[in-house]
């Protein structure tokens, strides 16, 4: 028992906050108050108006709201978590544009990361992630840690490959003398590549995304039709039509689970 809870403990993901202790974790998400109750009134809503729509009683519906709205909070955080990430690739792709420019003009490395992080303050703003990240990049860089070592604390930090292989590539090229700007330049072509090809597969798949949620939508849509027309056996609630309809219900979370894991693109 003793040798399987230092297993786990051994095994719990410490958080990172950077080689100066002022930096974020991307591969966590600390949820503030607003998110939490988004989350929750999300999956409450829906077990709401599903139970209302297929069983119409209130009281049940309040309780499986409240059952949904708990778990719902989980995939919130994981969905705003991946959402940053996303966001962060995008914007890491603009520092490699904004670098390349900068030593394009001559620039050192100091120097390129203090232009680049201009250009994207002026663009993403004074809160965005990858300001931030140039922010402390440049303050490591000041204080005289390696400049290496703050792009691999960032890809370590972030969880994207492709920052990380940015990381391993830059490192590589200020060590044997390789040409930097050709370095920042082709990472920058691989992510815009890598982005163009996955919002053109969006693109296509859009079309099945809308027909996935129709699917799921209309099975509401007829029962509260039918709940309009009477007692009819369909919407009572009998010891038959309840294991029915929570047959029913499983199956179209089933489906559609299958269906968002089929649709889904990860970067």
């Amino acid at each position: 028992m003793l040798e399987k809870n230092l297993k786990k403990k051994s095994n719990s993901y410490i958080e990172r906050h950077g080689l100066m202790g002022n930096a974020d974790d991307y591969q966590l998400y600390h949820m503030r108050l607003t998110d939490y109750l988004i989350g929750f009134l999300s999956g409450f809503v829906l077990g709401f108006l599903v139970n209302m729509i297929f069983f119409r009683v209130f009281i049940l519906s309040i309780i499986v709201g409240i059952i949904c709205g708990i778990p719902a909070i989980h995939f919130y955080k994981k969905y705003r978590k991946e959402k940053r990430q996303r966001d962060l690739l995008i914007e890491f792709r603009d520092l490699l544009e904004a670098l390349t420019t900068s030593y394009s003009s001559g620039k050192n490395t100091m120097e390129a990361f203090a232009e680049s992080y201009q250009d994207l303050l002026s663009l993403y703003g004074e809160k965005s992630d990858i300001v931030n990240e140039t922010r402390i990049i440049i303050a490591g860089m000041t204080n005289n840690i390696i400049v290496e070592d703050l792009l691999k604390d960032f890809g370590d930090r972030c969880g994207l490959e492709d920052v990380k292989s940015f990381a391993a590539t830059f490192e590589s090229g200020l060590r044997q003398g390789g040409d930097i700007k050709q370095v920042v330049w082709d990472s920058r072509k691989i992510i815009s590549d890598k982005i163009e090809i996955e919002m053109e597969i969006k693109t296509m798949l859009t079309e099945k995304e809308n027909e996935l949620n129709i699917m799921m939508v209309m099975p509401l849509i007829i029962m509260a039709a039918m709940s309009g027309i009477g007692s009819m056996s369909a919407v009572t609630n009998t010891i038959f039509t309840v294991i029915v309809k929570l047959f029913a219900i499983g199956l179209f979370v089933a489906a559609y689970m299958m269906g968002r894991k089929i649709v889904s693109i990860r970067m």
